[in-house]
């Protein structure tokens, strides 16, 4: 009767140790407890390698179907929750290869010639992140189509643009809303290209330095559609640079979601008034009956700083390694998967959040109202009269000035107040002076005015659809 070599962990390695690896080493250095995830990849590699190695003539045609027929038992066992995960085995390679060779005998120890653990892992967490980055591609599609709808719907309501958080100039809320468009739309470019380099086959590198088995690395490429392999056998089993681009493209997609955060905590508060957020998105005061907290917003603005905290630990655990492949990567695992659920959770959340925000348009059209946001529309409506404009921003300056004296805003000014201050001032100032004179004025390119903003809107529906 043969005997598994992985049956227990004293003897996985080979007849080299003396003695069984201690329990406390054992939990400190097993990682199935979280790269079990890994499992369907770890299939779907295996499979490839194995089809690769018949067509090699390296496994026979029976080994091959005996592999398909464990990885298929294997795959049943897991999804219906039957696998047992064992620690002894340490880690999710291990265990299913172990249960390989438990339910077809040799092809289960055939399956590893030509490749390592340290190629192997490397394929599995690229192959999982591929699919990963594909579900995050298309929540943050769905995001920017609620944003645009909403854009749509608030293309004309008027809110005041800030600027160190005073009020600036009149802009629409649709307008606002789209900037954050222009933000996922370009996180959705940095994980899409990111991908690229994710998609690529370090299997066939084996440890570090290849191997002398004939093997087809470029079919298991395309079996498995990759757009390419790995060029360089050292740098293939112990590159994570991809997973470190994928987590700074994850924390700017999270710090884009952090400033859309604060706006909401804000403009959810009284002293703004300017949305309403659904109930079911927020939480009550143990003491304060009056409370209604956007605790969804402020949460996902703290899970940022654990997000970008994660990018942080992952450039540490690279910046001293030198080649090849150390265990120091099994800590790659935890921050890269903390960060995949962390973001297309809140991706998730936010989705179906802002499909119920509802503007408060009264509140913004008041807000607009205060803090003189017309005063540039009076320094531009001088430069049309013949002013330079650091002649008209001074003038300007001294009706804002005059009417903050007088606790009015600048477009209460009466026509001859403002003649007194510039003489080519005349009746039909007050046109560019009101909110909606100044949001139609800007009808450049990306500008605020409705028409702008509808243009963008439709803009957007073609490249979403």
């Amino acid at each position: 009767m043969s005997v598994n070599p992985l049956a227990n962990k004293a003897n996985a390695w080979s007849a080299l140790f003396a003695e069984p690896m201690s329990e406390l080493v054992q939990r400190y250095t097993a990682s199935v407890g979280f790269d079990q995830r890994l499992w369907a990849a770890d299939i779907e590699g295996s499979l490839a390698h194995a089809e690769m190695l018949h067509a090699q003539q390296l496994i026979s045609a029976s080994d091959w179907a005996d592999i398909q027929r464990g990885m298929a038992q294997i795959r049943a066992d897991i999804e219906a929750g039957r696998f047992e995960w064992k620690l002894e085995l340490e880690d999710v390679h291990l265990n299913i290869e172990a249960r390989l060779t438990e339910l077809v005998g040799m092809a289960g120890k055939r399956l590893h010639t030509g490749r390592s653990r340290n190629d192997q892992v490397a394929l599995d967490v690229r192959l999982w992140l591929r699919g990963e980055i594909d579900g995050l591609l298309a929540l943050l599609a769905q995001l920017q189509v609620v944003l645009v709808d909403k854009a749509e719907e608030y293309a004309d309501t008027v809110m005041p643009g800030f600027t160190h958080l005073q009020v600036a100039q009149p802009v629409t809320l649709g307008h606002h809303l789209l900037a954050y468009v222009e933000m996922f739309a370009r996180d959705t470019e940095r994980l899409a290209d990111t991908r690229r380099r994710v998609n690529r086959l370090p299997l066939g590198a084996a440890a570090l330095a290849g191997t002398p088995y004939p093997l087809d690395r470029e079919r298991v490429a395309r079996t498995l559609g990759m757009e390419g392999v790995c060029q360089n056998s050292l740098d293939a089993v112990s590159d994570r640079d991809f997973a470190i681009e994928f987590s700074a493209a994850a924390s700017l997609a999270m710090v884009h979601i952090s400033r859309l955060s604060e706006e909401l905590v804000l403009w959810m508060s009284q002293n703004f008034g300017f949305i309403r957020l659904p109930d079911r998105f927020c939480t009550g005061s143990s003491i304060m009956p009056q409370k209604k907290n956007p605790d969804v917003p402020e949460l996902a603005r703290g899970k940022t700083g654990r997000v970008v905290g994660h990018l942080m630990g992952l450039i540490t655990l690279i910046k001293g390694q030198p080649l090849a492949y150390n265990k120091d990567n099994q800590e790659d695992k935890e921050p890269l998967f903390d960060t995949v659920d962390t973001l297309r959770d809140t991706l998730r959340i936010f989705v179906e959040m802002l499909a119920g925000l509802e503007a408060r348009p009264d509140n913004l059209r008041a807000a607009a109202l205060r803090g003189h946001a017309t005063a540039t529309d009076l320094a531009d409506y001088l430069v049309r009269k013949g002013a330079a404009f650091r002649d008209a921003h001074e003038t300007v300056a001294h009706a804002v000035r005059l009417a903050s004296e007088s606790g009015r805003e600048l477009a209460a000014l009466s026509l001859a107040e403002l003649q007194a201050i510039d003489a080519r001032i005349a009746d039909d100032v007050f046109g560019p002076l009101s909110l909606e004179g100044s949001l139609a004025s800007r009808r450049v390119v990306g500008g605020t005015a409705p028409e702008q903003v509808l243009a963008q809107v439709a803009r957007h529906r073609v490249r979403l659809a």
